[in-house]
């Protein structure tokens, strides 16, 4: 009989987050909703007249936060329960009705930016010396003001406010479909057992040291997926002219311009890293030379990408042996740090296990007010060691950030959001490497270590390129049809693996997997993030406490700047290629000792 996943009512509670310290009590919840929709006729009434003086501004503004945390809440609290298992048609439903709902209330406020905007600079400088409160919204104030150019009339600002929720269809839909209805099928694990294909057994079953179980996963994963190529090209497609509509809208010359203007980054940071990348491919192509070397096989194929290459060494990390190992990892960031990663172990901040109609992966949400909640798949293996400091990482810069500002200034952007939790995959990394002596443990290690710039650095970059061309295509009137995104995918896939690899035809369809093609330009953020967290990982390691403090600094600093400059204060420059180069100097350095070991 096939191993079938718990249900979300046998899962142990204590492996389970607690959302009742949002809302401990449905009433609580519909409280808060009803509550915004007061806020909102409220701040409706200021119509024509939110930012007419400084006192004017100074109310709206009072009300705009309010009205901000409690939709916040809100939303992380039906989003959660949602993900908790997808297929639950009565937490779905509440997740709709909220959408809508907020919706509904970001439509009635729209007005608010275009009349911010509208104010000249020389009677908005004043405001803040006619009225103290205002000092705290200068930071939101200016970001406001900051994309005037972008900025509508108020009426274009409503009408894009009111498709705001439609525009949500394709990766919604996207969603559901992956997570509840696509069913994969079931195959023969190594015992010759029935077990099916799900999500989260993915990649667990392609790092099987049996090639028949690795093959057959691969094969199914991928068949079924191709099934439905058409559909996930219709959704994929959507997205893209939803971020089409949005870029000309507001007068952008690109979506990339767009995305990233969001985040106040430049695109040459984008290129920068594509063409970085794209430079050096031959330590790419050396590492899966090395794979197929190490594994003895004749031909490598796309279902040998994640088997260990290193044999003999079956590492099996039960959560409580992971929980331990990154307290001691993480103990250079200091005694809080650590005492507070002990808080979100010990009070369920954290969803550890799969069960069915869970959502897949992993994540790390911030709630401001409460505390952030992580959702993993755990599965005992080195990875999902990895994952867990992976997500925490972001739980603490969550944390420090929402510490250490109001809720408008405490919402780091998604530029840097990826650096906090690779220094935790970095540190863990470091610690395992300095603390294992056995050569082919070791070996194990470094093995790993490959696969975190092989994962993060080039694949995520291979993503990012492959948004970057599928959205210039769309831009230029060409088709996103199924063949048609096939073709840029396996090219870059043969691109990026070279010869050594054998580009499987069915890798074709591997983007209709990737839920982050539906994050618009997020990706690239992950090779960014990896490369500054090198940086400032090996600083820590090397400085400790004045590295460490300039570092918490960073996490403490919110939205306060621009993320590049923020950056900065922990001693990366992200304005130059600089980081990827000495990101990718590392790497060298990872394949010449395992190259030396063999």
């Amino acid at each position: 009989m096939a191993k079938e996943l718990i249900t979300r009512e046998e899962q142990k509670k204590e492996f389970t987050w607690n959302l009742g310290d949002i809302y401990p009590d449905k009433a609580s919840y519909d409280s808060d909703v009803n509550k915004i929709k007061e806020i909102t006729d409220k701040i409706a009434a200021k119509k024509g007249k939110s930012a007419e003086s400084a006192k004017a501004l100074l109310e709206t503004m009072t009300l705009f936060e309010d009205f901000f945390e409690r939709t916040y809440k809100l939303e992380e609290y039906a989003a959660r329960k949602h993900d908790e298992d997808t297929g639950n048609n009565e937490n779905l439903e509440a997740l709709q009705k909220l959408e809508t709902i907020v919706s509904e209330c970001e439509t009635k406020v729209s007005f608010m930016d275009p009349e911010i905007i509208a104010v000249p600079d020389d009677k908005f400088d004043k405001y803040y010396d006619e009225e103290e409160g205002l000092k705290k919204y200068k930071i939101y104030l200016t970001e406001v003001r900051r994309t005037k150019a972008h900025t509508l009339s108020t009426e274009m600002e409503e009408l894009l406010a009111l498709s705001s929720e439609a525009c949500q269809t394709p990766s919604n839909t996207y969603g559901i479909f992956m997570n509840a209805d696509l069913q994969y099928p079931e195959i023969e694990d190594e015992n010759g057992e029935k077990v099916r294909i799900t999500a989260g057994r993915f990649v667990p079953l392609e790092e099987s040291r049996d090639r028949r179980v690795r093959k057959d996963a691969f094969e199914g994963a991928y068949n079924t997926l191709k099934q439905f190529k058409n559909t996930s090209a219709s959704l994929y497609n959507g997205q893209v002219k939803k971020q089409i509509y949005i870029a000309k809208a507001r007068n952008y010359s690109s979506t990339l311009e767009c995305a990233l203007d969001g985040n106040n980054v430049n695109p040459k940071v984008y290129h920068n890293l594509v063409d970085t990348i794209n430079k050096h491919m031959d330590l790419m192509h050396r590492y899966v030379a090395l794979r197929k070397k190490m594994l003895g096989v004749d031909e490598l194929h796309m279902y040998d990408v994640y088997v260990p290459i290193v044999s003999d060494v079956e590492v099996k990390i039960p959560f409580e042996e992971a929980k331990e190992t990154a307290l001691k990892a993480l103990a250079p960031l200091g005694d809080r740090y650590i005492e507070l990663l002990k808080t979100a172990f010990n009070s369920r901040w954290l969803d550890v296990y799969e069960n069915k109609g869970k959502r897949s992966g992993a994540y790390s949400a911030g709630c401001y007010g409460v505390h952030p909640y992580v959702l993993l798949n755990y599965n005992n293996t080195l990875d999902n060691q990895f994952t867990l400091v992976h997500e925490m990482g972001h739980a603490m810069h969550s944390y420090f950030s929402n510490e250490a500002n109001p809720i408008l200034d405490s919402m780091y952007k998604i530029f840097v959001a990826e650096v906090a939790s690779t220094v935790n995959e970095v540190l863990l990394q470091e610690y395992l490497l300095k603390n294992e002596t056995d050569k082919k443990k070791r070996m194990n290690l470094l093995n790993h270590y490959m696969e975190s710039f092989k994962s993060t650095v080039y694949r995520q970059t291979m993503f990012a390129e492959f948004e970057m061309l599928t959205n210039e295509m769309a831009e230029k009137g060409e088709s996103l049809s199924a063949d048609a995104l096939c073709k840029v995918y396996l090219d870059l896939n043969k691109k990026y693996f070279g010869d050594a690899m054998i580009s499987d035809d069915l890798i074709a369809m591997e983007w209709a997997r990737i839920p982050h093609f539906y994050y618009n330009f997020y990706v690239f953020q992950y090779a960014t993030g990896y490369s500054s967290a090198v940086s400032i990982a090996r600083r820590i390691l090397k400085e400790g406490q004045s590295a460490v403090d300039d570092y918490m600094k960073f996490l403490h600093s919110g939205c306060t700047s621009d993320p590049v400059s923020l950056l900065k204060i922990a001693g990366v420059d992200l304005n130059t290629p600089a980081p990827v180069e000495a990101a990718l100097k590392v790497f060298e350095e990872v394949l010449d000792e395992m190259e030396s070991l063999i």
